[in-house]
């Protein structure tokens, strides 16, 4: 990317000319007190644009990523991330008070004139942080993912590159990407923060993609301005809330052969926080700069879903991410609640899969998260505390998933998660050394076990009434 001898990137200058016509057509360009800059002298108007410097920031030039090397603070990151196992998604936004998910302007669909009257209705009295981290907290979950921009372009923090953001536009009136990240900190949680590559709302997401088509926009756009305007939201996300787990990027599938500028944005990141851990749900294998690999409604390398036919696993840090019901964002109707034994299940196989699984909720436009969510967590949390040790700090473990369950390992313990089994044996694959014990660890009680040619078999003591998941220890030989 070339740059003027002063360091400001070529294209950010194509969005000062940009600022001028507007400016000087009385088109307003920034939220109070920018707006106001009709009829404004020149120098003004040089002195905005310099602010939107200052605002997004320049980038070196040159594709810095291809050669992408993670610093120290990335890898140790990296390390807690697999570590940590389990963490929970909140989708949250003006769009929970329609009640129909996050896809309510796509799906229904809802003009942008339309859309603007939303953030009028969205006064969440009853939101608090501090409730929603110590939930997460109590079902074992280790970090936070929110959205603090959904397809719909609205920022859920106070954005002073836009008014359409929850501070302006809302009679709540609060930064709640704030409120929750200084709640985390306080606990001592994770922040990880969803971000929208698409949106519905800007007039420069132009070309359109696959998505986006009814807003009412017209046929215009500029997408080097746009993609300046997201770098510099991701700027204030990286500078005012303290320090953040990574970036959890979306959306870049609606325009897949689109020049995104991947490179300078994950140079931006890995400049502002050298430990933010940057992934993207773009269903394709991971680019240069990308510190985790994430699938969507599926584990690791099953393609269940429809979404990622081509997508291998890579060596990064694994996530998969789930709905309670069908829905990401709340939905007034959706009762299809999955079971507590369900979502054991499923952290149990994510582990298993070397991947860490990452639970949604959607709360309610009044903030409060749904009962039916705040009690799966709860009870999700009592078998977490239990049997955490079978999940936390492991890795996946010597023997595949199949249809029985799933192994898991730290160092010389390797950790047989019996869920969907009734035979009164078990018999699995040989295991990396020699097993020295067997126990069961809901108790502590031995396991009876047979090495033979190739193999081990377990003896299975019975389950017990409503027992999701046998989990039995096995401690192997250390290693010489």
């Amino acid at each position: 990317m070339e740059t003027f001898p002063i360091g400001i990137p070529l294209d950010y200058i194509g969005a000062f000319a940009k600022i001028n016509a507007l400016a000087v057509s009385g088109v307003p360009t920034f939220k109070e007190p920018y707006m106001k800059i009709s009829g404004a002298p020149k120098s003004l108007i040089l002195a905005g644009a310099f602010l939107f410097v200052l605002a997004v920031g320049a980038v070196p030039a040159g594709n810095t990523q291809e050669s992408y090397t993670p610093s120290p603070e990335n890898l140790k990151a990296r390390t807690w991330f697999q570590d940590a196992k389990f963490g929970m998604f909140i989708h949250w936004g003006v769009y929970s008070v329609l009640g129909d998910g996050e896809w309510i302007m796509e799906t229904r669909p809802i003009n942008k004139t339309d859309y603007a009257k939303v953030p009028a209705f969205f006064n969440p009295i009853k939101f608090d942080p501090a409730a929603w981290v110590a939930l997460a907290k109590a079902a074992g979950m280790k970090y936070i993912t929110i959205t603090s921009k959904h397809h719909d372009g609205f920022a859920m923090f106070d954005s002073r590159l836009t008014d359409w953001n929850v501070v302006a536009r809302t009679p709540y009136g609060k930064d709640v990407i704030g409120m929750l990240a200084a709640e985390c900190h306080k606990q001592g949680i994770k922040l990880f923060l969803y971000h929208s590559q698409l949106d519905w709302h800007s007039p420069d997401y132009f070309p359109r993609g696959r998505t986006g088509h009814h807003t009412g926009r017209s046929d215009s756009g500029n997408w080097d301005a746009y993609l300046n305007f997201m770098d510099g939201q991701l700027r204030e996300l990286l500078t005012n809330y303290g320090e953040i787990g990574g970036i959890w990027f979306d959306g870049m599938w609606d325009k897949p052969d689109a020049d995104w500028h991947l490179a300078r944005t994950y140079a931006l990141i890995h400049q502002l926080q050298p430990q933010a851990m940057v992934g993207s749900n773009h269903h394709k294998n991971p680019f240069p700069g990308e510190d985790f690999q994430m699938f969507e409604k599926d584990l690791p390398g099953q393609h269940t879903t429809g979404f990622n036919p081509e997508q291998s696993v890579s060596a990064l840090p694994l996530e998969t991410a789930e709905t309670m019901n069908n829905s990401w964002g709340f939905n007034l109707t959706d009762e299809h609640f999955k079971s507590t034994a369900d979502l054991i299940r499923y952290l149990a196989r994510a582990a298993g899969s070397n991947a860490n699984f990452l639970l949604n909720v959607g709360p309610m436009p009044t903030g409060e998260i749904q009962p039916e969510f705040v009690q799966r967590l709860t009870e999700v949390g009592r078998w977490t505390k239990q049997y955490g040790d079978s999940i936390y700090g492991t890795r996946g473990g010597p023997v595949a998933a199949g249809p029985w369950g799933v192994t898991t390992q730290r160092g010389s313990t390797v950790y047989v998660h019996v869920l969907d089994w009734n035979a009164p044996v078990l018999a699995l694959p040989a295991m990396p050394r020699p097993v020295r014990s067997a126990r069961l660890l809901r108790d502590g009680s031995s396991v009876e076990f047979t090495a033979v040619k190739g193999g081990l078999v377990l003896k299975l003591p019975e389950p017990q009434p409503e027992e999701v998941d046998r989990v039995i220890v096995l401690e192997l030989e250390a290693t010489k």
